[in-house]
C-alpha cells in the first residue's frame, strides 16, 4: 500500500503537466478563437461554406439571389438527417444568417436541433457536401 502512493502521485504530476501543456496550444490556435466568437444561439457558417455559395451563385444567374435552406427531417441513423436545398425565399418565422453576404435559412422546428453548430462545405475523395458540424 505504501509503495501505491509514489507512483499514484508521479502519475497524477504527469497528468497535471500534460494538461497544463494542451491548455496552452489551445489557448495558442486559432481555432479555440473561432470558436469562442460562435453564438451558441446561432448556426454559424464556415468560409469553405461562404466559398462554394458564392461559386454557386456566380455559376448561375437565377442562383444569384439564393439562400442555402438547411432542415432537420426524420430519417438516417439516429432519426433524424440534414437537408440541404437552394431557396430564394425566406418565411416570417424563418431564422436568417448571414455571413460576407451568403444567407442561411433554417425553419424554426430546425432550429431547436440545430442551435450552436456550424454549417461547412467539405470535399472529401468519395464526395463533397453542405453538413453540419
Amino acid at each position: 500500500m505504501m509503495q501505491s502512493r509514489p507512483v499514484l502521485h508521479r502519475i497524477t504530476s504527469i497528468f497535471t503537466s500534460r494538461l497544463s501543456q494542451n491548455q496552452r496550444l489551445l489557448l495558442s490556435s486559432s481555432a479555440l478563437h473561432e470558436a469562442s466568437s460562435q453564438s451558441l444561439d446561432a448556426v454559424n457558417i464556415t468560409d469553405n461554406c461562404v466559398r462554394k455559395m458564392k461559386e454557386l451563385q456566380a455559376e448561375d444567374a437565377s442562383s444569384k439571389e439564393k439562400m442555402l435552406r438547411l432542415s432537420v427531417e426524420s430519417g438516417g441513423c439516429s432519426g433524424f438527417q440534414y437537408a440541404f436545398t437552394l431557396d430564394d425565399k425566406s418565411k416570417p418565422e424563418d431564422r436568417v444568417f448571414e455571413r460576407d453576404g451568403v444567407k442561411l435559412v433554417v425553419d424554426k422546428i430546425s432550429f431547436d436541433f440545430v442551435k450552436g453548430a456550424t454549417v461547412d462545405y467539405a470535399e472529401e475523395l468519395i464526395r463533397a457536401a453542405f453538413q453540419v458540424r
